[in-house]
């Protein structure tokens, strides 16, 4: 896609605040320790309209937003990196998927373009929960009920955290694309090359 632009930075700034908005709202709580909620939906719209860059940037601006909001959970500098600025950015994963699915908008197949949101939203989660798994088993090990690992603590309460908040955004996201397309569909978004990319 395009170097990103003055709109596109603009509009990483308020999905990453709107963000901070979902993210004050009740959650879904399974346990205390895992709850399930559709605040990374803004950086997702973000995503899927301007790519990976921008989803990167928004995520970014989450992270620093939870922190200046004091609702980070700090333990050490090294854990506060990892989980709050690494953690969010890696959410953009999910554009990495956009010009699929923009293409899929393009051509009216929007079923196709539902699988390709499916597939991106599972994929920002999965690169953002990576990083809150990695940190749990290594800073928060001690949490781990008595006789289980912190590998298998961490993966156990970050993966259930991952796959519920993935299919309640990509539910969102489903209602969202089927009334309301051009929240992420763009005009003019491919080059040649890119055309000759998605094409082989």
């Amino acid at each position: 896609m395009k170097k990103l632009g003055l709109v596109a930075l603009i509009e990483a700034s308020f999905f990453a605040a709107f963000a901070v908005i979902l993210d004050l709202l009740p959650s879904i709580k399974l346990t205390p320790a895992i709850s399930i909620s559709i605040a990374m939906v803004p950086i997702f719209i973000l995503s899927l309209r301007w790519g990976w860059k921008a989803g990167f940037i928004s995520g970014f601006l989450w992270g620093i937003l939870q922190i200046v909001m004091g609702d980070a959970w700090i333990v050490t500098p090294l854990q506060t990196f990892i989980e709050y600025f690494v953690a969010f950015a890696f959410i953009g994963c999910a554009g990495f998927l956009a010009l699929a699915l923009q293409k899929s908008l393009a051509e009216g197949k929007k079923g196709k373009a539902l699988g390709w949101t499916a597939a991106a939203i599972f994929l920002g989660s999965a690169g953002r929960y990576f990083w809150h798994f990695l940190a749990g088993m290594i800073f928060f090990g001690s949490y781990a009920p008595e006789g289980m690992s912190p590998f298998v603590y961490s993966l156990m309460i970050n993966g259930i955290t991952m796959l519920g908040s993935a299919v309640l955004c990509t539910a969102v996201l489903w209602l969202l694309l089927s009334a309301a397309p051009r929240l992420v569909q763009r005009k003019q978004v491919y080059s040649a090359a890119e055309e000759h990319k998605l094409a082989n």
